[in-house]
């Protein structure tokens, strides 16, 4: 299968190294890579001789990945679908229980890159930011249709956005006039709103909080993460790179409340076993890039890697 020549490719894997030694594949070995992309991490865990199960919303990272990746013919198994819905995914390919789970969160760079896509401000292009072209929703269809107070807590509450509250005026009052249908259209809107300062575009914040609103981004994550914790052998384990402080927060949150093997209220006359106590921790602190590799892929510097480990269940 020969791909479409592109002038964007997909980013490289990040923390490479850190995920394989950790995730520890090995022949007999069944891990979902949840973010499949281009399929870097993937080739790295079925080159040590996992089977590998990779799920992606993308099509086109499906086709890109699948045709990288043909050559370990049946240890490879590509799904067009979310992490979201992994649980009903392994029903469907028979599995009961895996041996290791990678989750790779955010965008990719072929996606920010190709302008049709619509999740970059730096290109014209429909504004569109989703990772499923089957969705129904995109970016527009929220900026035109949301009331502007639901739009001031998206751009707060997703994108930690300080002018949240003008931003979203701004929005309503210019899409009586003119929807928004460009990403361009909706960046200048916010510039007009908050002025350029420094090196960051002030719509960054507004365009983050419109993709994970657009793909349920924060929701996926929690459901995604229940499910593979239903999923995993003991044993067996999760790794989740985060890229911001809200995912982050999120699997920081999920991995410590199973991580506690005791709890205590003030009330209570002594500690009790805590009934979600399945896993062990294996990164202490999140696991971040070396210097090399800030310095040859500058997306690595914000990401964040949390890797827990499958214990038996003892209460």
């Amino acid at each position: 299968m020969t791909l479409p020549h592109r002038p964007y490719e997909y980013h490289e894997s990040v923390l490479l190294d850190e995920v394989v030694e950790r995730l520890a594949p090995a022949t007999g070995k069944v891990i979902v890579d949840g973010t499949l992309g281009g399929g870097g991490h993937t080739a790295a865990l079925l080159a040590a001789g996992a089977r590998v199960i990779g799920l992606d919303q993308d099509p086109e990272a499906l086709a890109f990945a699948g045709a990288r990746l043909a050559g370990f013919g049946d240890q490879f198994c590509a799904v067009h679908g979310s992490f979201a819905r992994v649980g009903e995914i392994l029903d469907q390919l028979g599995f009961v229980t895996i041996d290791g789970a990678l989750l790779d969160l955010g965008v990719s760079s072929r996606q920010l890159d190709a302008p049709e896509r619509g999740f970059s401000f730096m290109h014209e292009g429909p504004l569109d930011m989703r990772m499923d072209p089957t969705n129904p929703i995109s970016a527009a269809d929220l900026v035109n249709t949301l009331g502007g107070e639901q739009l001031e807590k998206f751009f707060r509450n997703y994108g930690e956005e300080p002018a949240a509250r003008r931003i979203a005026a701004r929005i309503v009052r210019d899409r009586l006039v003119s929807p928004f249908r460009t990403t361009l259209q909706l960046a200048r809107a916010v510039e007009s709103v908050v002025p350029r300062r420094g090196r960051a575009h002030p719509a960054t914040r507004v365009f983050q909080a419109l993709r994970i609103a657009v793909n349920r981004e924060l929701e996926a994550l929690s459901a995604g993460l229940e499910q593979l914790s239903q999923r995993l052998a003991v044993g067996g384990r999760i790794a989740v790179i985060t890229f911001h402080s809200l995912e982050d927060r999120i699997v920081k949150i999920f991995f410590k409340e199973r991580t506690t093997a005791f709890i205590d209220r003030p009330e209570w006359p002594a500690p009790r076993p805590n009934p979600l106590h399945i896993f062990k921790a294996i990164t202490g602190k999140p696991v971040t890039a070396s210097d090399a590799e800030q310095r040859a892929n500058p997306r690595s510097r914000s990401a964040k890697l949390r890797v827990v480990e499958r214990i038996p269940h003892v209460h």
